[in-house]
């Protein structure tokens, strides 16, 4: 089975996307706002990214916030 690892590597391969899932790294949820404000960009230009993200499979929307895929809730309320 041939893995496509162009899409993700495109939407990672951005600074302002690879701030943004860093930011995430450590499994909790976030505010957009903070997110934006992680990665040095405009809120707008942040919700744009995060669609891209949600997008390509690589966050996922939660109550509190947005997520990486793949990390455990372990450490959110």
């Amino acid at each position: 089975m041939d893995a496509n690892i162009a899409l993700p590597a495109a939407l990672i391969g951005d600074p302002a996307r690879a701030a943004i899932l860093s930011a995430l790294c450590d499994g909790r949820a976030q505010p957009a706002s903070a997110l934006a404000y992680a990665a040095r960009v405009t809120p707008q230009s942040a919700s744009n990214h995060l669609a891209k993200l949600l997008e390509g499979g690589l966050l996922e929307r939660s109550a509190l916030g947005l997520n990486r895929r793949g990390i455990p809730e372990s450490g959110r309320f």
